[in-house]
C-alpha cells in the first residue's frame, strides 16, 4: 500500500463498507472492499430507532475496518453515515461506537448524499444527462446530471427497508406513495425521457439479474443498459422465483435477495411516475462522488478511461509514456473518424500483453479491454478497445467472441485497423520513441506512405515490410516507402 491511499468507510441503512483506494487521484483502484449488511434501518420506521442486533454487527465491523485501515497504514480515512444513523433518535449510539474505534463520523445531509451520488456517476460518465437515482436502505436520493455538474436534487424516504410495509397497505399503495412524494416535491414527471442511472447495491442486483435474464455476454455491470420495461419484468420473475433460483445468478449477493422484490417494485414505480426513459446501471455512486469533489477542475476534467488506461499501461508496459506517442503517430490515418479516445486507450494498453506467453499476447489483451475496471466505456466501447488489442497483440482482424455481440460489424472492422496501425508502429519502432518522432505515416493517392528518413532505412526490414503491406491492405491501398 502505498503513502498515499486512503478509505472511505460507509455507513448505510443496510449494509456498512469499507473501501480502500490507491493509484492515480483521478481514477483510483480498489484495493480492497468489504462490507456488513448490518441492516441499521431495518427497524427504523416502526420503532424510530437502531435496533440493538444491528448496533452490535456494526460495532464489530467498524472494530475490523478501522483495525484493518491502521494495519494497511492508509493515509487517511473518512467515515461518513447516511439516512438511519441520521433519522435515529439513538443514532449517538451508533456515533459513539465508531468513536470508540478511533473514527470520526460525518453524518450526511439528504442533500450532500444526492450530491455525492451525483458526483460519483459524472465522475465515472462525464457525459451523462438525466437523472441520478441513488437507492439505500433508508432513503432514496435523485438528482438532475448535465453537461457535467450537478443541477436540483431532492431526498426521499424511500428507501428499500421501507418499501415492504408501504407495499402491505394493498395494491397500487406504492405507485400513489410515490406519485404523492415526487409531486410534492417537484418531481413528478421530471424524467422526460432521459436517462435513470441506477445507483445503490439492490439496484445493481436488479440490473444483474437482467443481464442473466437476457444472457448478456460480458459480465461487467457498470454501463449496463436496460430498457423501459425491465423493472416490470423483473418485478414478475422475482415474484415468483425461488431464493434458490436466484442464487444461480452469478455474483448475485445472497443478502440483498430478501429486499429484490421491493427494489423492482420502487423502480417499476419511480420511472414510470417521473417519466423517465432507460435506465443506466452505475458502479460508481457516493464513495467515489466524495474522492471525485475532493479533487480540482483540472483533474476533474481528465478523461477516466484515458486516466486508467495510462495508468494501467505505465505498469504493465515496457516503455513509458510509449502509448501516448504510438497514438499521434497512428492518427493521421483515421483522421475525422469517431471513437478516437477508444483508440487513444488501445494504444496506452497496446503493450500489456507482454509479459504473457506468446500464444496467448492477444488473448490477454482482449481480456484486459474487456473485464478491465474502466468506466467512461459500455460494451460497444469495451468491445472495440478488445478488438483493436486482440488484433495489435497478434490475434487476428476477426472479430473474437464475444466482441461480435457487443459492436458492429463496422465498428470491429475499424478497431481491427487500429490494431493493425499499433502492430505495425511497434514492429517499426520496437517500441523505441526515436524512430517514431522522425517518421511519418498516412494516407497519400491511393497508398499507404511511411515518410522515413534515409538513415533510418535500416529500421524498414522484412517483417516490417510485411506489417506495412497488411495495413496498407485493410485500408485498400498499396504501401510506400518515402524519404
Amino acid at each position: 500500500m502505498s503513502p498515499h491511499a486512503r478509505a472511505i468507510i460507509d455507513i448505510g441503512s443496510n449494509s456498512i463498507r469499507l473501501v480502500v483506494y490507491d493509484g492515480p487521484e483521478r481514477l483510483p483502484a480498489v484495493m480492497f472492499n468489504e462490507k456488513v449488511m448490518a441492516g441499521l434501518g431495518r427497524d427504523l420506521g416502526e420503532t424510530g430507532r437502531l435496533s440493538e442486533d444491528a448496533l452490535s454487527l456494526a460495532g464489530d465491523g467498524l472494530a475490523r475496518f478501522a483495525a484493518l485501515t491502521r494495519a494497511m497504514r492508509v493515509a487517511s480515512v473518512r467515515t461518513v453515515a447516511t439516512a438511519a444513523v441520521r433519522e435515529a433518535s439513538n443514532g449517538d449510539a451508533l456515533i459513539a461506537l465508531a468513536e470508540a474505534e478511533g473514527l470520526e463520523v460525518d453524518i450526511l445531509s439528504g442533500e450532500e448524499e444526492a450530491e455525492a451520488a451525483g458526483l460519483g456517476v459524472l465522475s465515472a460518465i462525464p457525459e451523462a444527462d438525466g437523472i441520478v437515482g441513488d437507492l439505500g436502505g433508508g432513503s432514496l436520493e435523485l438528482i438532475r446530471v448535465k453537461d457535467g455538474a450537478l443541477h436540483e436534487g431532492v431526498s426521499l424516504p424511500l428507501g428499500v427497508l421501507r418499501i415492504g410495509a408501504i407495499r402491505a397497505k394493498g395494491r397500487g399503495a406504492l405507485e400513489r406513495h410515490v406519485g404523492k412524494l415526487l409531486g410534492k416535491a417537484g418531481w413528478a414527471g421530471q424524467g422526460r425521457a432521459l436517462p435513470l442511472y441506477l445507483v445503490g447495491g439492490s439496484w445493481r442486483a436488479l440490473a444483474r439479474i437482467d443481464m442473466h435474464l437476457s444472457d448478456y455476454p460480458l459480465p461487467v455491470i457498470h454501463g449496463y443498459r436496460l430498457d423501459e420495461g425491465a423493472p416490470t419484468h423483473l418485478l414478475r420473475v422475482l415474484s415468483h422465483s425461488s431464493k434458490a433460483r436466484l442464487k444461480e445468478v452469478p455474483s448475485l449477493s445472497a443478502a440483498r435477495i430478501p429486499t429484490l422484490v421491493d427494489a423492482a417494485a420502487l423502480l417499476s414505480a419511480l420511472r414510470r411516475q417521473l417519466g423517465a426513459g432507460p435506465m443506466v446501471a452505475s458502479a460508481f455512486g457516493l464513495r467515489e462522488g466524495l474522492l471525485y469533489g475532493a479533487l480540482d477542475e483540472a483533474q476533474r476534467r481528465e478523461d477516466p478511461l484515458i486516466a486508467a488506461a495510462r495508468a494501467e499501461g505505465a505498469v504493465q508496459g515496457r516503455f513509458a509514456e510509449h502509448g501516448d506517442l504510438l497514438d499521434r503517430w497512428i492518427a493521421p490515418l483515421f483522421a475525422g473518424e469517431p471513437d478516437a479516445r477508444l483508440r487513444h486507450a488501445a494504444c496506452l494498453l497496446a503493450d500489456v500483453g507482454w509479459r504473457a506467453n506468446p500464444e496467448f499476447r492477444a488473448e490477454r489483451g482482449l481480456d484486459i479491454a474487456l473485464h478491465g475496471n474502466w468506466v467512461g466505456i459500455d460494451g460497444r466501447g469495451r468491445a472495440m478497445l478488445g478488438q483493436a488489442l486482440f488484433t495489435a497483440l497478434g490475434g487476428s482482424a476477426g472479430a473474437p467472441p464475444p466482441c461480435d455481440r457487443l459492436a458492429s460489424a463496422a465498428d470491429l472492422a475499424r478497431a481491427a485497423r487500429w490494431g493493425q496501425a499499433i502492430r505495425f508502429a511497434q514492429r517499426l519502432s520496437a517500441g523505441l520513441a526515436a524512430p517514431l518522432e522522425r517518421s511519418k505515416v498516412e494516407l497519400l493517392e491511393g497508398t499507404l506512405a511511411l515518410t522515413l528518413p534515409i538513415a533510418d532505412h535500416a529500421f524498414y526490414a522484412d517483417t516490417v515490410v510485411r506489417r506495412h503491406k497488411q495495413l496498407a491492405t485493410a485500408f485498400g491501398r498499396m504501401p510506400v516507402l518515402l524519404g
